[in-house]
């Protein structure tokens, strides 16, 4: 019975950490071959650096702003 009560509580206080998680944010990422710039959550590669960000919107037009 102490364990089946035990394995709830961790189950339901591992269910409500992620309640707290918001979306990836995004970033601008520059091309070192040819400056082209593209907006992504994910790095795109090895030919590409993070210019600026980070951004609430799949355009990268929304700063997400600093606490």
């Amino acid at each position: 019975m102490i364990h089946i009560k035990r394995s709830l509580a961790i189950v339901l206080a591992l269910s409500c950490a992620g309640l707290n998680a918001g979306p990836a944010p995004w970033y601008k990422w520059r091309s070192k071959i040819d400056n082209y710039l593209s907006c992504s959550q994910t790095p795109l590669g090895p030919g590409w650096v993070k210019d600026s960000g980070p951004y609430k919107d799949s355009r990268c037009e929304k700063l997400v702003l600093a606490k």
